[in-house]
């Protein structure tokens, strides 16, 4: 990526990952002058996932990153301009945006919102070295890794009992390791959980280590009542325990949800003229590359029309 952004383009991308390489794609096809800001590599979560075997068109399955560096390259292919930033602020100003970033303020009469979520981290030893090699934030993404294996699900809310659920079709034995005695997701979640056979549960439990030199090998749970430590074996450990987004730098032109996803209608738009936000990072019910990426192509499209005034 470059160092010096332009002071000026038509249309400013925030986040090079699956929603904001599509939307740098459609805008760059539309012959839009397209800026795209990332803060690190390219791709976004996709390009950790060893193996995305959901998106169309690749029956065998696609690396993340193979994937991710496709709609980078063809993004290029179509004039989109990357460059490494740290963005601070969006504001509104000489009749479009400011985008205020680490390597200078970009003007852009559309700016695009796709910075994505951060898996909220347990924050615990092996968490970050085994990432990758057993720990995975995903389970859509990776639960075939583990097929016939014994996997861990940390958290008690809907998307970790849900993970829990998809992972029994692949793995033999699936635990449930909750902070408490008693499950937050809705009942009649918690109903199928508790009917299936492969699914058991480490109640009161907190994770304070994750094992294995490679690969995860078990975890280290500490009784939440007792402060007693026990090992449990595991093949795989998948955090579900929420995500977060990253949306403060447009805290006063879109409205959020109680969560802090970005509000916006069918078409993208948020309530300032000309911002939109796509993928991940708006408030949705399905979170996966392929809708990402719809997002993106919408909010190209509808950018393309606020610019020219239709």
């Amino acid at each position: 990526m470059a160092t010096r952004i332009p002071v000026r383009t038509e249309v400013a991308v925030i986040g090079a990952g699956p929603a904001g390489l599509a939307a740098a794609l459609y805008a760059g096809r539309a012959r839009l002058a397209t800026v795209v800001l990332e803060r690190g590599a390219a791709g976004g979560q996709a390009s950790t996932t060893h193996l995305i075997e959901n998106y169309p068109g690749f029956p065998e399955g696609i690396a993340g990153p193979d994937l991710m560096q496709r709609m980078e390259q063809q993004a290029r292919r179509f004039g989109a301009e990357f460059h490494y930033a740290e963005v601070h602020a969006v504001a509104t100003g000489d009749g479009g945006l400011v985008v205020s970033s680490s390597e200078g303020d970009l003007h852009a009469a559309a700016v695009i919102v796709a910075t994505g979520t951060e898996p909220v981290r347990l924050g615990v030893p092996g968490e970050d070295r085994l990432r990758g090699a057993g720990v995975s934030y995903c389970a859509t993404c990776d639960g075939a890794f583990f097929r016939d294996g014994r996997v861990l699900v940390i958290g008690g809310g809907d998307s970790a009992i849900v993970e829990a659920l998809f992972l029994t079709r692949f793995a033999s034995n699936v635990t449930v390791v909750h902070r408490r005695e008693q499950l937050r997701a809705t009942k009649v979640v918690q109903e199928d959980a508790f009917r299936n056979p492969k699914i058991d549960f480490a109640w009161n439990s907190v994770v304070e280590e994750i094992l294995g030199a490679r690969k995860v090998e078990g975890v280290i749970l500490k009784d939440t009542r007792t402060g007693e430590t026990r090992r449990l074996d595991a093949d795989g450990v998948f955090v579900a325990v929420g995500s977060r987004p990253d949306t403060g730098f447009v805290a006063g032109l879109a409205d959020m949800d109680p969560r802090g996803y970005i509000v916006t209608d069918d078409r993208m738009m948020t309530r300032t003229p000309g911002l939109f936000a796509a993928g991940d990072v708006r408030a949705k019910a399905v979170r996966q590359v392929v809708t990402a990426v719809a997002d993106g192509a919408i909010a190209a499209v509808e950018a393309e029309r606020h610019i020219s005034g239709h």
